[in-house]
Formats: C-alpha cells, sequence, structure tokens
C-alpha cells in the first residue's frame, strides 16, 4: 500500500510527498481508512509507529472537505495529550501536513504565557492541540469548544499516570456529543476501558505492536555499583561512540547532575524534565534534534510521544519502575525499522524490576560487563552532614518561637564505602528534622 492508494485531497497528498512520506507504517494502513470514513477508534500502539500522522491526515481529510468558507474560523478539531513537547510535536505535524491548506492549529499548554492562547481561542483556530490542564483552566474563564468536530485523546495512559483523567472527562463534557472521537495509548487500565465507553461510540478496534519493543533493539543489562553509575555511562559513550543517545534518570536532580559530569567529560549535552522552563525543555530538544547535542538527559517525561528521530543509543541511568516505562524508554531507539541499543545500568536492589521486564520481553536480556573498567572503585568519601542551627521568628511558626529548627545539609545520595557507617543522629536531632521541615522551606 502506497499514500496515494488513500482518498485524500490533492493538497495533502502534495504535502506529504514533500514530507518525504513514502509506504505506511502499519497503524497507518490500519486507522487512515477507519479515520476517514468517520468512525470512532481505539488505538493501540507504541510510539515512533507513525501514530500522529495517523490520525491527523483523517482529522485535515475532514476539514477540507466539510469546508466553511465564508464563516467565522471556529475550532473544529481538539487533540488532548499529556506533555507540552508532545504538543509541540503533534502541531508540527499538522503544520507539515496542512502545509498547502488554510488550516491554522495553535497548542494550549502550561508553563508559558495564556495572552496568545487566549487569542487563539477567541479569534478561532481549526485545530487546537492541548494539555488538559491549561486547556481546562481556559474554559473555566469562559472559552467554549462547542463547535468540535472531531475529539483525539493521546497517550490515553499517560495522561492516566499523570492525573489527568478527572480534567479530561471534565474537558469532554464541556464538548458536543455528536462528534468524531479517538482514543490512542500504548496499554489499557480499566480506568481507560470505562473512559472509552464514555467517549466513543462503537469504536473500531485498531491494535499495533501491543506491548512489545521495536524488534530491532538489542538490549543489554550492566550490573554496577550505584555510585559507579556516572563513570560506567561515560565507559559506554565512549566505547560505543553513541552519537545520539538518551540518557534516562529517575528524579530531576539526577537528571541535572549527570548533565553536568557529562558535560565535563566533554560532550555536547542537554538535561530535559518538568523544572525546566518550556524555551530551556524546546531548545533541548530542537538541539538534540539537529545534532547540536550528542547527549539528551531525561527523566520519563521524555519517555512518551516524542518522535526523535536518529536516536541511535539509549541509557537507562535508573532502570524503570514498570516493564510499560522500559519499553517505552527504550521505544526512543530502533524507530521505524532502524536499528537501536538499550543498555540499562542496574545493580543488586534490581532483580526483582528484572525479571518483569524479561517476563514482558519473553527472553532473558544478555548481562555485559566491560573488561577495562574498575568496578572495585571505592566511593567518595563523603563529608559529615552539616547542620545550621536556627531560631525562627516567633511570629512566623505560629507560636513555635522556642523551637529550634534544624535543617540537615545533605550531598547528592552516594553511597558510603563498605567499611564505613553514616554518621547517626540523636533521636532528638532525628524528631526535630521531621517535626521542622514546614519551617525550613
Amino acid at each position: 500500500m502506497q499514500f496515494s492508494d488513500f482518498a485524500l485531497d490533492a493538497r495533502l497528498h502534495q504535502a506529504i510527498d514533500v514530507a518525504g512520506y513514502e509506504t505506511p507504517t502499519p497503524i497507518q494502513q490500519k486507522t487512515i481508512p477507519i479515520g476517514l470514513e468517520g468512525r470512532d477508534i481505539i488505538g493501540t500502539a507504541q510510539t515512533g509507529t507513525g501514530k500522529t500522522a495517523a490520525f491527523v491526515l483523517p482529522i485535515l481529510q475532514r476539514l477540507l472537505v466539510q469546508s466553511v468558507a465564508g464563516k467565522r474560523r471556529r475550532t473544529r478539531a481538539l487533540i488532548v495529550t499529556p506533555t507540552r513537547e508532545l504538543a509541540e510535536q503533534i502541531h508540527g505535524t499538522i503544520r507539515q501536513l496542512a502545509r498547502f491548506t488554510q488550516v491554522r492549529s495553535a497548542t494550549v499548554y502550561g508553563g508559558v504565557g495564556m495572552g496568545l492562547q487566549e487569542q487563539a481561542l477567541r479569534d478561532g483556530v481549526d485545530i487546537i492541540v492541548a494539555c488538559p490542564g491549561r486547556l481546562l483552566d481556559h474554559m473555566e474563564r469562559g472559552h467554549t469548544l462547542n463547535a468540535v468536530e472531531v475529539l483525539v485523546l493521546d497517550e490515553a495512559d499517560r495522561m492516566l499516570d499523570m492525573g489527568f483523567l478527572p480534567s479530561v472527562k471534565r474537558i469532554i463534557q464541556h464538548l458536543p456529543q455528536k462528534r468524531h472521537s479517538m482514543m490512542f495509548s500504548a496499554t489499557f487500565a480499566p480506568e481507560l476501558h470505562a473512559l472509552a465507553s464514555e467517549m466513543l461510540n462503537a469504536p473500531a478496534r485498531v491494535d499495533v505492536g501491543h506491548g512489545t519493543p521495536p524488534r530491532k533493539i538489542a538490549h543489554a543489562l550492566y550490573p554496577v555499583p550505584q555510585h559507579l553509575k556516572t563513570a560506567m555511562t561515560l565507559a559506554l559513550l565512549e566505547k560505543t561512540q553513541a552519537y545520539s543517545a538518551l540518557v534516562f534518570t529517575r528524579t530531576k536532580h539526577r537528571a541535572d547532575r549527570v548533565a553536568r559530569q557529562i558535560k565535563q567529560a566533554g560532550y555536547k549535552v542537554a538535561a530535559l524534565h518538568s523544572n525546566k522552563s518550556q524555551n530551556q525543555r524546546q531548545q533541548a530538544l530542537e538541539g538534540f534534534r539537529s545534532g547540536k547535542v550528542q547527549i539528551l538527559v531525561a527523566t520519563d517525561i521524555a519517555a512518551r510521544g516524542l518522535d526523535i528521530a536518529g536516536v541511535t543509543h539509549v541509557i537507562n541511568y535508573d532502570i524503570p519502575d514498570t516493564p510499560d516505562a522500559y519499553i517505552h524508554r527504550i521505544g526512543r531507539t530502533g524507530r521505524v525499522e532502524r536499528e537501536g541499543d538499550a543498555m540499562t545500568l542496574v545493580t543488586s536492589e534490581d532483580s526483582a524490576i528484572i525479571r518483569d521486564i524479561e517476563r514482558a520481553l519473553g527472553k532473558s536480556i544478555e548481562r555485559r560487563t566491560i573488561s577495562d573498567f574498575d568496578y572495585q572503585s571505592p566511593a567518595p568519601i563523603r563529608e559529615p552532614a552539616q547542620i545550621r542551627v536556627h531560631a525562627p521568628d516567633a511570629s512566623s511558626v505560629h507560636g513555635y518561637g522556642r523551637h529550634m529548627a534544624r535543617v540537615i545539609d545533605q550531598a547528592d545520595a552516594r553511597p558510603f564505602p563498605q567499611n564505613q557507617t553514616a554518621p547517626r543522629r540523636s533521636p532528638l536531632q532525628q524528631g526535630t528534622w521531621r517535626s521542622s521541615r514546614r519551617y525550613a522551606r
């Protein structure tokens, strides 16, 4: 099958050719014809399968065929997605495929000013790509979406994980009941089945590559002590000569620290997590996509939905908590039938999740070592904890003026060498720390 086989407007075919799209992916082959019929869809597909174009093309075709020329432009399609990065990515795909048409789109998400978003909602654009929280803010300010004909809920399982489901339900309640709806998710928890029954009408089910990573990814586990993870990461980057690698950490603080350490080793690196401003996040992604940034150190915010072509290696600095999270992380490489490497650093505490991941993959993952790596290098000796003692002003602690708030400056969580023990605090110190945390902010 070729894209020319789809009954699309000539302007869309022209944009497809210019974009360099050739053979439709499996999710596109199955979804686009159903979408063009106007049937509701439940789509199950991993990221990196061409899912965005699979729902954008039917939307554009509908807007072009059912033109409202001469009338005031109103929002006729709404795409709801969990993260700003994914919203911008979808927006980019719309602009790419609608380049020879008059269809216009805009994004709505938090972390940036509301002015331009309010103008887009007030003046009207054909397609809004939104994150739930900010969109609900606008709707509560009186902006209506009563002309929406198409609703797409993308990365629904991620929105469930992030606690957006109540907001999504409230948004749906304010949309016209008669509409074309599509829901896409990599997995389907019971809560999503309940939402689908409320949102969709006799949906067609499209299931592509459910729960499995791309076949051309090589998996490997690298056992290493916790305190040597950064050294191991640098060794892997050097030996593999990775020129486009994603490094995943569990926390935002660790992402920043690891990015600094990799930068000190001479790599072009950026960090991506939710504490970064929208401008910083956009710069990091654009730098990584363009090749100006070799290594992107990220939390799981980058694991879902982002279309970052050409990623050669994924390094799990911290192993993810679930097999699904593992599959989504490593899905950043080996995209669209390319080869990729997924390398995971593991400690003795990770045995249970390793078994779960191997069970999900249906095979054992090879354990590897690096021959010239110093596995016996001791952990850095941490300085004793420094304690600052101060007496807060009585008025600021509501009657606890006599309380002495002890704030403990803690260094990065590095383990102590095996022949040492961490300095113990007295019960008084422990109790004071717990009870005074709110005064130490």
